[in-house]
C-alpha cells in the first residue's frame, strides 16, 4: 500500500536495501553474490513502486551501506555502484560516518571518522553516485569542489 500513497502524494521516494530490521540486520551479513542480491532486491522494489504509480522520476535507490553488511562489503558495494546505475534512477550512498570507515581507519568515534568518509564520498562519486548523504557537508563539499575539476583535466604530459 505504501506505493499507492507515495504515488497519490507525488513524494519522492528512496528504496533502501536492508536485510532483516535493524534490530537483526547485522546477525547474518553473508551473501553468495553481494551486488548481485542487492541490485536484484532494489529492482523488485523499484518495480513494486512503479506499478504502484509512482513515477522512475520520483524514485532514487540506496544500496543499504551498513544495513546487514560487512565492512568490506560495503567497500565492495561502493566499489560496483555502477551495476545500481542499470535500473535507471539515480543512486544514493549514505557512507559517513559509518562503522566500516573506522574500520578501516582505526576510528572508534564516529565524529572522528571525517576523513574517512570524506574519502568514501569521493570513491562513491567516482563510481558513479548521484547523492551523497554526509554529516561533514563543509569538508564533503571542499573535496568535491577540487575532485570533480580534476576528473576531467587532460594531463600536460
Amino acid at each position: 500500500e505504501m506505493a499507492q500513497v507515495c504515488a497519490d502524494s507525488g513524494a519522492d521516494i528512496v528504496l533502501m536495501h536492508m536485510r532483516g530490521e535493524p534490530r537483526t540486520m547485522q546477525r547474518d551479513t553473508s551473501y553468495e553474490d553481494l551486488l548481485g542480491e542487492v541490485l536484484e532486491y532494489l529492482a523488485a522494489r523499484v518495480k513494486i513502486a512503479v506499478q504502484g504509480g509512482v513515477s522512475p522520476t520520483c524514485i532514487t535507490v540506496d544500496p543499504g551501506l551498513g544495513f546487514g553488511k560487512a565492512w568490506v562489503d560495503n567497500a565492495r558495494i561502493i566499489a560496483g555502484l555502477k551495476h545500481f546505475r542499470s535500473l535507471g534512477v539515480p543512486v544514493l550512498v549514505g557512507a559517513s560516518r559509518k562503522r566500516f570507515i573506522g574500520a578501516l581507519t582505526g576510528q572508534t568515534q564516529p565524529s572522528d571518522r571525517v576523513f574517512g568518509s570524506v574519502g568514501a564520498a569521493l570513491a562513491a562519486t567516482e563510481a558513479g553516485a548521484d547523492i551523497l548523504r554526509v554529516h561533514d557537508v563543509a569538508a564533503t563539499r571542499e573535496a568535491l569542489a577540487v575532485f570533480l575539476p580534476c576528473r576531467h583535466v587532460e594531463s600536460p604530459l
